[in-house]
């Protein structure tokens, strides 16, 4: 009797690789490959890699390197195999660099996973591809992409499904949290000088609508409640399609033709935002009231040898106009500091422009140099322990600040997600989930609970804000 083939899938990085982890989970499945949680009890780990900054490289790296262990652990998996961002962005150069996986797989593999997995785990060499530019795999001209017969992760291919594949999607789920990304669009044409990502993921592609309502309609049904739409620049969506507001006509479609408890978009360019995109966020109801604005620093001559646009006035204005709108939302943002060419002064500015902005949530990322990038060869690098420095310093800053922030909306009733339930430090039952303005990382809202079955895992509860623990906020049910 053949052995039943069984898979782990680690994953790093971003909400867009959880979405490829699980187009890969579906994949293997529907070839009978057997999903297990625990790495030491697989066949084969698959390690979905990130590869957009050191950090997250090393990360990566780790990872496969723990997974590689388990090998020589009686009954631990026969294979360890790279895939990612990582993976696609260095191809034979980190198969060389890191004999410990046994194959590292680009993007042109996922159609053809579970082959290539049964192959590698046989222990037949795969051949690893040669780093290339997926920019050049799609049109220049937006609007000729969508005839592109390259693969897209999270994208479907337009292929057929498999045989007696019952879900409308080529997805598995991983985990059963009520909360579940779907990509709008993948890669990017912005020219970004600190940014890689164009050069691995390609330029950007939109998804049709219909092809996200119908993934959201069997998100729903397998007990999703709430949606977060991810990109590498939501405010693009619609532009190769020939519509750039399609984006303010699929929010309301989604919450009428689905289901779902609440929507949230992540990853708006600033410099694309548009007047009405916030209109929509703001006035449709199972919209969550969250701007995910990616502003980098907010020094123009600094935005500008990033070449990105604006400054500290333009993105207040851009805050000030959402807050009108709907004074409870919540904005969250990435900086990089130590940029090239960033004086004290500028660093005075990104400062005083955190102060004023008042955010919810901030990212903070040291500058490092990115192989192909822009940045590489500019003049006046910042020593590596300034940056560090740098950091540490506007880290204590957003960290206060957003602790601040917090007790701001103490008072303040909002509607919460329970994503789990579980046992305090002290032993008590608590329901820990998101209120509207708290994306996937940016802090959670807890309420005490008598017993566990007070509150139930994807259960939306209202409540008021009491109190907060530094970002988290402290509520009872109103």
């Amino acid at each position: 009797m053949k052995q039943q083939q069984t898979v782990s899938i680690v994953t790093l990085g971003c909400a867009r690789n959880e979405v490829d982890s699980e187009e890969l989970a579906g994949r293997l499945s529907a070839a009978g490959w057997e999903l297990v949680d625990d790495p030491s009890h697989a066949s084969a780990v698959l390690v979905n890699t990130c590869g957009f900054v050191e950090v997250a490289k090393k990360d990566s790296i780790d990872a496969v390197l723990a997974a590689a262990d388990l090998k020589q652990v009686s009954g631990g998996p026969r294979a360890v195999v790279a895939v990612g961002c990582l993976s696609e962005r260095y191809g034979r150069d980190l198969a060389a660099e890191l004999p410990e996986a046994d194959a590292v797989l680009g993007f042109d593999d996922y159609p053809e996973i579970a082959e290539r997995l049964t192959r590698i785990v046989a222990g037949e060499v795969h051949v690893p591809h040669a780093p290339s530019d997926r920019r050049q795999l799609l049109a220049i001209s937006p609007v000729e992409r969508s005839a592109a017969a390259t693969s897209i992760p999270g994208h479907g291919a337009g292929e057929e499904l498999p045989a007696g594949w019952s879900p409308p999607v080529l997805r598995r789920r991983l985990d059963g949290s009520p909360v579940a990304p779907v990509k709008l669009a993948s890669g990017c044409d912005r020219r970004c000088t600190f940014c890689a990502i164009p050069s691995f993921r390609g330029s950007f592609i939109s998804r049709p609508p219909a092809d996200v309502v119908a993934e959201i309609a069997w998100l729903v049904s397998e007990g999703v409640r709430e949606i977060v739409l991810v990109s590498e620049n939501s405010t693009s969506y619609g532009k190769d399609l020939g519509d750039l507001r399609l984006l303010e006509t699929l929010l309301p479609a989604i919450g009428e033709g689905t289901g779902v408890g609440r929507i949230r978009v992540a990853y708006l360019q600033p410099a694309e935002v548009r007047p009405g995109l916030l209109q929509v966020i703001a006035r449709t109801e199972v919209v969550a009231p969250y701007y995910d604005l990616s502003f980098q620093h907010a020094s123009p001559s600094v935005l500008r040898r990033m070449r990105r646009f604006g400054g500290r006035e333009e993105f207040l204005g851009l805050i000030s106009t959402i807050r009108e709108l709907d004074p409870r939302a919540g904005i969250r943002s990435n900086i990089i500091v130590g940029f090239p060419g960033e004086t004290q002064e500028d660093l005075d500015e990104l400062a005083a422009f955190l102060v004023d902005a008042r955010l919810d949530a901030v990212g903070v990322f040291g500058y490092s140099d990115e192989d192909g990038t822009e940045a590489v060869g500019l003049a006046n690098k910042v020593d590596e322990k300034v940056i560090r420095e740098r950091v540490e310093s506007i880290t204590a800053l957003v960290e206060e600040l957003m602790a601040q922030r917090a007790e701001d909306r103490i008072g303040e009733a909002m509607i919460v997600l329970i994503e789990t339930i579980e046992r305090d430090d002290a032993g008590d039952w608590i329901a820990v989930g998101r209120a509207g303005h708290q994306g996937p990382d940016d802090g959670a809202t807890v309420l005490a609970l008598e017993q566990p079955s007070d509150a139930a895992v994807g259960e939306f509860i209202t409540a008021i804000v009491v109190d907060t623990d530094g970002v988290d906020l402290i509520a009872k049910r109103s």
